[in-house]
This record gives structure tokens, sequence and C-alpha cells, in this order.
């Protein structure tokens, strides 16, 4: 029986016979009151009991004393991750493929023959197959769902693979390269967005970041398998890892937020608890997913119009040309030139090791690296690991470059090549460097910088420019190669990487443990909380001089 506490609380006490209250009592009395604590009174008792009016969904009470409640269950979070980015894997082994099958291919023994310009058809057809996947999940992604998108990219890679395995002709070659890379594409963007989208800020950063270590393993994959296999087999194995997401994807539910934009409350705050766990406080989530979407009017957008409308917004363009430009520079800092002929760089960059040795030591550096990154990531943020990344890999590449000039010189005069160690010092730190920031950086922020409204197109469009980019640095790789010489490409490479550090410095925010309702608020003008070079003074007062404002009485 529930008493109510002001009306009835002299009644009660003298019913019951309770003692006279000192003044201490009287005082603790005035401060319940004030608090507005629910008084709880059990029948046939003779006290009087308080409890906070802050209970989970589920009845569990939320204790401020104890943060881990505040946290869902991470286990969850990093199931759903892992599945969601194992297609990557896909990208990784489609990038390492070309490096190993391209040698045997060369091999008079070979059952396909094929020339120069077969080969760099070869290593770029995927290139050429991905950009087209990203536009097309980036549709899908807001039409279909990120989920069913998820699903849906594993075919095309399945089918490429297979391809492969049982190619009669470079045609063949041809064609299952395209749709591996199609596949690749395909769950890029997909992949980033739905871990971002079912993560805690706490957790983002770290498991976004998967995508990252899911490409350097399949990189290594295909590495250690081309060093021990044929490139049928191996494409034969790489064929299980798009099945395999396939079957797991089902598992999983849809993302609250994308519920939430189709008008699925019910649905959004089942699969957030799917997420989250039974001991975690659903309500104050919901009620951000709900209040964030009434505010931006959040709605399905169908017609052409309304989508080109919302993507020429500021907190559209602002993120895409920023991203834009960060992959531009990553790209063409060589990052996919030494992962795609790998094998033919250590040939060719005098170093005495076992080139296949050497590559396949180079996928296991590059996939603790990412490791690596993924933890960083969490505790460094987007901006100190960005500059790290353009400085070595820029310092990398002109030691690379430097080396082949002092080795041409040395073949030219006859001279035996001294520090023969310095090619794969200079290969190995360009990796560590490059996976650190660039391999891992813009990839998480295309989950965290767009708007929900058109996050899977515009995340389509950026991982497309991406891809474009692997293209151009693949195709020209070889071309550059002949007309600049081997050092002159790779000492190109490191002075656009210097360039980078400085557009990075200036232009580049700062989102760690930034909610995504904060990011887009900062890209629409809103606030400006998120930290740049240019602007990290500014804000800096103007937040100071925001808490005295806010200080002063009206």
């Amino acid at each position: 029986m529930l008493v109510n506490y002001n009306r009835n609380y002299s009644t009660f006490s003298e019913n019951n016979k309770l003692p006279n209250k000192t003044t201490d009592e009287k005082e603790k009395e005035a401060l319940v009151n004030d608090s507005l604590l629910k008084p709880k009174v059990q029948q046939f008792s003779t006290s009087i009991s308080f409890e906070k009016p802050n209970l989970a969904s589920n009845g569990h009470v939320i204790d401020p004393e104890n943060p881990h409640l505040s946290h869902g269950s991470a286990v969850r979070q990093v199931l759903a991750a892992f599945v969601a980015q194992l297609g990557t894997i896909n990208t990784g082994m489609t990038f390492g493929f070309s490096a190993i099958a391209i040698p045997q291919l060369r091999d008079a023994n070979s059952t396909i023959s094929i020339d120069e310009v077969q080969e760099s058809w070869i290593a770029s057809m995927s290139s050429i197959g991905t950009p087209i996947g990203c536009l097309l999940s980036g549709y899908m992604m807001d039409q279909l769902g990120r989920k069913r998108s998820l699903i849906i990219t594993e075919i095309p890679g399945l089918l490429g693979w297979l391809l492969i395995t049982f190619a009669l002709n470079v045609d063949m070659l041809y064609a299952g390269r395209f749709f591996v890379g199609l596949a690749s594409g395909m769950v890029g963007a997909p992949a980033r967005v739905y871990t971002s989208e079912v993560t805690q800020p706490h957790l983002r950063g770290m498991l976004t970041a998967l995508s990252s270590v899911g490409v350097s393993t399949g990189v290594l994959l295909e590495y250690a398998l081309g060093s021990i296999v044929s490139w049928k087999i191996c494409a034969a194995i790489s064929g299980l890892i798009p099945f395999t997401a396939l079957i797991l994807m089902f598992i999983f539910p849809e993302t609250p937020s994308y519920l939430i934009s189709r008008n699925k409350p019910e649905k959004a705050r089942k699969a957030l608890e799917h997420f989250r766990g039974s001991s975690y406080n659903l309500d104050k989530e919901m009620d951000t997913l709900i209040n964030f979407s009434n505010k931006n009017n959040l709605k399905r957008l169908t017609k052409p119009r309304e989508i080109i409308i919302a993507l020429l917004q500021p907190n559209a363009l602002k993120p895409f040309t920023l991203l834009f430009f960060y992959f531009l520079i990553y790209q063409w800092s060589g990052t996919n030139a030494v992962t795609f002929y790998a094998v033919d760089i250590f040939q060719q960059s005098g170093a005495t090791m076992n080139k296949y040795l050497a590559t396949t030591i180079l996928g296991i550096v590059r996939l603790l690296s990412t490791i690596l990154a993924c933890v960083l990531c969490r505790k460094c943020g987007r901006r100190p690991l960005t500059m790290i990344s353009s400085l070595g890999c820029g310092l990398s590449m002109l030691g690379l470059g430097g080396y082949m000039w002092m080795n041409v010189y040395w073949k030219a005069n006859n001279i035996l090549p001294s520090w023969t160690w310095i090619p794969v010092l200079c290969i190995f730190s360009y990796t560590i460097a490059c996976t650190i920031g660039f391999l891992v950086i813009p990839w998480v922020m295309i989950g965290e910088v767009y708007p929900v409204q058109v996050r899977g197109i515009i995340g389509g469009l950026t991982t497309m420019s991406a891809h474009g980019f692997i293209f151009m640095v693949v195709k020209t790789f070889p071309f550059l190669r002949a007309t600049l010489t081997e050092h002159g490409t790779f000492l190109l490479y490191g002075f656009i990487s210097f360039f980078g550090t400085f557009y990075f410095y200036i232009c580049l925010p700062e989102t760690k443990n930034r909610t995504l309702q904060e990011i887009e608020d900062y890209f629409s003008g809103r606030n400006s909380s998120l930290k740049t070079g240019k602007l990290f003074c500014i804000g800096k007062t103007q937040n100071l001089e925001n808490k005295k404002a806010e200080t002063l009485p009206k």
C-alpha cells in the first residue's frame, strides 16, 4: 500500500506510534522532499524507504555509483562487429592475390600465360569493380538496410573466387577479379556503418577499426597461402570467407538507428536490447535516438531530388570533402602499390632476402600493426595517428627511393651493393606507419562523420572514390616505374605523404569519444566542440567563454 508523503505522513506516523522526530531527522525529511524521491511504504511495515525513479525497462536499478551499468554488453557488440566485418577479409585477399598470382602466372610452366599488359590488368581489374560496388552498397544501405546489404555483398565475392578457381583463360581471371573487387567495394561501407550504429562511443573506434584488421588478415592469408600452394587452390580457400560471412549475418538484427529512421521504434528497441544486454537502461539511448530523429526531421528519402539536396547539405558535403582528400593523399603515398606488387618490389629493391619469405613476414607485420592501431585508435584519437602515418610514410618512401637510387649507381659502376637490409627496413617501417593511421582512421571515420539520413549513399560514394584512387595507383605503378624509374616513383610517393601532414593538421577534426549526434552537429555548424589544428585555440577560447556565460545570472 503506497501512502502519499505530504498528505498522509502525520496520520501514518501517529497510527504506527513512531517516535517524535529530532531536528536532524526533520532536516533529512526536507532534503528528501526537495530531491523528489518517491516514498515507498510496504504494507504491515513500520518503516519508510525511498527509491530513485531511475529504472531500466526490465526493472533493473541504474545505480550512478556503478558506472559499468551505463555500458551495454561489450561481448555482444564485439560479436556483432566481428561478423559484420568478416567480409572485409575478402577485401584483403583481393588485394594480396595479385602479388602471389602474377609471379606464378609468369612461370614458363603456367597453364595460363600472361604478358606485362595482362599482368597490370589482373592486378587492377578488381579496382574497377570496387567503386561500382561502393556505389551500389551505398544505395542499398539506405533502401534495404544495413543488414540486408551485408548479406547481398557476399554473393559476388563467392562467385568471383569460383571463377578464378576454375579459370581456363585470362578472360575468366579478369571476370573473377572484377567480381571479387565488386564484393570488396560493396562490403566496405555497410560493414563500418553497421558497426558504428550498433556500438557505443567508448567501443566504436576500436571495433570499427576491425575492418582494417580484416583487410590485413586477408592480405596475410594470401601471402602465406601463395608461398605454399598454387594460385587456384588459394582462390578456392579464399571463397570460404564470403560464404561464412553470408551465413552468420542472418543471426544479427538491423541497426537501431536505421529502424528509427524507418519509424519502427519497437523493432529498434528489440535490436538495441540485443546489442546491449538485459541489464542496460534502454530508455536513455532510445530517447536520444528518437529525439535526434525528430530534431533533424529524419525521414526516408526516395526521390532523387531529395537525396541530392541532402547530399549537398553542409553536414554531408563537408565531411565528404574532408575524407575525399584524406583518401587521395593516403592512396598516393603508395600504400597499395606496395601491397599489390610486394613480391616484385622486394625483388627490385636490392634486398637479398627471399622475396616470398619477406612478403609473408610483411603480411604478419601489417596484421600486428593493424591490431595495435585498433588499440591506439581508442586511446590516442584520430589526429595523432594520422600525423604519425603521414610523417612515417614520407620518411620510409624517401629512404626506399634513396637506397634504390644508390643501388642503380652501384650497378652501373659494378660496385657490390652495401647495407642490403635498408630497403627491407624501409618497406617494413612504411607498412607499420601506414597501418597505424592511414589504413584505419579514414575507414573508421566513414561510419562516424556522415548524417544518418544519407549515411549509406555518401558512405558508398566515399569508398567508391577511395577505391577509384586504388585503381589509379595500382594501374599507373608500372607506368610510373617505367617513366620516373623505380626510385623516382617512391620519392614521389614520399613527397605526397609529407604534403598530407599539413593538410591533416589544419583540417582533420578529432572525433574520438564523440557521439554520432555530436559529430553531425559539428559539421552542421551547430557546435564547434571537435578540435582541429586550425581552430584548436579559437575553439578552446570559445568553449571557456561559453562556460563562463552559462554561470552568469540571466
